[in-house]
């Protein structure tokens, strides 16, 4: 019986020669690759600038840093999503305040966020659930309105469109932050990039990445810099970025695949499902499907070869920020959700046989 998992990295031979190349190159490291990654992002997506990072938690904390965000400020985000969209904010010392999700989208709903503004709010984190767009026009005028930074984060959104934008063009957000992690649309075994149109943010970015330092004028041609923050060392290889850009020619291509995955299980499985708006064309990082007893549902499909998952466990139902206050029933949208979501596999090398294998698998279950 084949195994099938939620979410698997597509790797060919381009992308392992482009690994081998840089192995055999004179820079493993703080080399062109990275560079040369930067700017494809950068002419994919339409932003000015672009900051490669190790992680996306990384990316998201030096968003924090370059925002300015500090001990006593508020940042909200949502309640559904991995943990670090909510821990950057604690990295910096600032409070979470979550708002919760649309049911038909299981993204922040924006009159949500109007609810927890106070005056101690710095930022908005906005999560690209799934892989499609927050509303992020409606979402930038409410924090503009208040003179708020917003950070888009677009771990699962790689690919994405937002009405007549790329995810990551920043404009509708001062930064955007993006996963390369091997279950996303593309990866580069671990890795995460922050774009910007901003110039003064993409500066403390790269200081922020790289040990606080900067090295400008005649200190670029010489053995000298200076560590004006304090920063970390969240740089990105060039054996990553080398990946990352062999990735990036096949985004497109990954996309469609991933929109005919999504097109088949709507139009067989006939399962509740996330609904995509009109302003969205998502590159789908996930497939959640609703379903009544999740606990059976998941150990079932398991034996039948369906390694599932859930998406996600509501972080203010976790101990650390429960212990800072919050409680089950505070967000009722978003823990109704939980209570019923799994996530069915979805990756561009799934066959069409695949697919009707694990449909059929699907079925015997429901």
């Amino acid at each position: 019986m084949k195994i099938y998992g939620y979410g698997h990295q597509s790797i060919n031979d381009t992308d392992i020669q482009a690994v081998i190349d840089v192995l055999n190159s004179d820079y493993l490291t703080c080399g062109p690759k990275v560079a040369e990654f930067e700017k494809a992002i950068c002419e994919y997506t339409g932003a000015k600038y672009c900051v490669s990072v190790n992680s996306a938690t990384s990316g998201l904390h030096i968003a924090m840093l370059a925002a300015g965000v500090d001990v006593g400020d508020e940042v909200i985000t949502s309640p559904m999503t991995f943990l670090s969209s909510a821990n950057c904010a604690r990295f910096v010392g600032a409070d979470v305040k979550f708002a919760d999700i649309c049911s038909d989208t299981a993204c922040i709903d924006s009159e949500e966020i109007k609810k927890h503004l106070t005056d101690k709010t710095k930022a908005v984190v906005p999560v690209h659930f799934a892989g499609q767009s927050c509303d992020m026009e409606t979402i930038y005028k409410i924090a503009k309105g208040r003179n708020l930074t917003v950070i888009e984060d677009a771990a699962h959104a790689i690919g994405s469109d937002y009405k007549d934008t790329k995810v990551g063009s920043c404009r509708y957000s001062d930064m955007t932050v993006f996963s390369f992690h091997p279950v996303k649309t593309i990866t580069t075994c671990e890795g995460g990039a922050v774009t910007t149109n901003d110039e003064g943010l993409y500066k403390k970015l790269c200081s922020f990445r790289s040990h606080g330092m900067y090295k400008e004028g005649d200190m670029k041609n010489d053995w000298r810099y200076e560590m004006r923050d304090l920063g970390y060392n969240y740089r990105m290889t060039d054996v990553q970025a080398a990946l990352g850009v062999s990735q990036l020619r096949r985004l497109d291509q990954f996309k469609q695949r991933r929109r005919e995955i999504v097109d088949y299980y709507n139009r067989n499985l006939g399962l509740p499902h996330l609904i995509e708006k009109d302003f969205s064309n998502a590159c789908f990082h996930l497939y959640p499907i609703l379903v009544g007893n999740r606990r059976d549902f998941y150990f079932t499909a398991r034996e039948k070869g369906l390694r599932l998952q859930v998406h996600y466990i509501p972080v203010h139902t976790q101990p650390y920020y429960q212990a800072r206050g919050y409680k089950e029933g505070d967000y009722p949208v978003a823990e109704n959700f939980y209570n019923h979501c799994i996530s069915l596999p979805l990756y561009p090398d799934l066959t069409d046989e695949d697919l009707k294998e694990i449909v059929k698998r699907i079925k015997e279950i429901v």
